[in-house]
């Protein structure tokens, strides 16, 4: 590595944070089955981009990619969930993070893709 901080890994762990305390929230309002889905969504997707750093080969970073990307596809499923409850905290600013890490996600698989064809 370069020491340089990489933006996919430090985005997707603040807000594998953000995901912990609205969570945490979420319990406070007795909402343990929908928080215990959505930490382990939300949590997996910077677990995933983190393996990918120490992947065996391009293919392998590209398919751990993947499974992060899919995980926050689901994270985005419970937190519109949350959306659409009445009872259930509001959360908008953790979706948009999500759109932000969708982005970066898809231009990092669609590029790997590419120089993995060459």
């Amino acid at each position: 590595m370069n020491g340089q901080p990489n933006p996919i890994v430090t985005l997707s762990f603040a807000f594998a944070l953000e995901i912990i305390e609205f969570c945490d929230q979420l319990e406070e309002k007795r909402k343990y089955t929908l928080a215990n889905q959505l930490l382990r969504s939300g949590t997996s997707i910077g677990a995933n981009v983190k393996e990918a750093q120490a992947a065996e080969s391009k293919k392998d970073f590209v398919h751990k990619m993947k499974i992060a990307y899919k995980e926050a596809e689901e994270t985005i499923y419970w937190l519109k969930l949350c959306e659409a409850s009445k009872s259930y905290p509001n959360p908008n600013r953790l979706l948009l993070q999500l759109e932000t890490l969708l982005k970066i996600l898809g231009k990092i698989i669609s590029t790997s893709k590419k120089t993995l064809a060459l």
